[in-house]
């Protein structure tokens, strides 16, 4: 269930002990004539035990190309017995056509969340705040503002094939934003950049164990997104952004990626950053 007031989007997670989905989408909501999605990780993506959130937006593909958006976005969770003791994580961040889902990971443990009287997880149900202000658009508003609409609540959740929980609107977007690449299913956006990621490194994947598609599909799309981090940001990325892509590394590692070239970028970031810290 999702409910929207001006900048800020509500999103109730009901029945969330009953969820076996890797990963379950919020309704789309429009704030500042962008349309936005909510993304969560109920049993956590890379990081065991962690609740991950994500901001996107949604039906990229349909933007002009050299599209932006200047964002400074806010998530919390909500402690339904004191609102003080609520976690929120926040930041502002460009969001563009090669970067569509760029923004930070929410982690939130899962034990802390599970726990009796924690406030967190209350009659099966967590309710999740997004705080959204659009400082500045290049290319087209996906909606204009008079025309900014609701959209259906997330009682409409249902399964797709894959048995990952997407509410109704979500269900009627073509398998065409996907493309195979190597064996891994990639965001259509995405397929050139991956490409010349696997003829410059052709290794990278080789030893990749599991054959489940999700798994596959979760694994490189969240690689592409390290090494865009790592290799095309035009700024440093933030400390927290270093720590979660360092995990991330750790973790593809064990599944079978092979990237003992991007280990070393991740060092010379770190090192950059520590320079330009030590310089400030």
């Amino acid at each position: 269930m999702g409910n929207q007031v001006d900048n800020k989007f509500t999103w109730v997670i009901n029945n969330f002990y009953s969820f076996q989905s890797e990963k379950i989408y919020s309704d789309p909501f429009v704030i500042g004539g962008c349309r936005w999605r909510l993304v969560a990780f109920p049993k956590g993506f890379y990081k065991d035990n962690n609740l991950s959130l994500y901001l996107e937006v949604t039906d990229f593909e349909s933007l002009p190309s050299g599209w932006r958006r200047n964002v400074e976005f806010s998530i919390t969770i909500v402690n339904q017995f004191m609102e003080s003791y609520s976690r929120v994580k926040g930041k502002q961040v460009w969001f563009h056509e090669k970067e569509p889902d760029l923004g930070f990971t929410f982690t939130f443990p899962l034990g802390r969340l599970h726990a009796k009287k924690a406030g967190f997880l209350m009659n099966d149900q967590i309710k999740i705040v997004a705080e959204v202000d659009v400082l500045d658009v290049i290319g087209k508003l996906d909606v204009p503002e008079e025309a900014e609409e609701a959209i259906q609540p997330l009682e409409n959740l249902k399964l797709n094939d894959d048995n990952i929980a997407v509410s109704s609107d979500l269900l009627k977007e073509t398998p065409t934003s996907w493309v195979d690449v190597n064996g891994f299913q990639v965001l259509s956006s995405q397929v050139d950049f991956a490409r010349r990621v696997f003829e410059k490194h052709p290794e990278i994947a080789l030893e990749i164990r599991t054959k489940n598609k999700d798994l596959r599909t979760s694994y490189m799309n969240l690689l592409l997104s390290v090494i865009k981090m790592l290799v095309k940001w035009p700024q440093y990325p933030s400390t927290d952004d270093l720590y979660d892509a360092e995990a991330a590394l750790a973790y593809m590692k064990i599944v079978g990626f092979k990237f003992d070239w991007l280990e070393k970028k991740l060092d010379q970031v770190k090192e950059k950053k520590k320079k330009c810290a030590r310089g400030a």
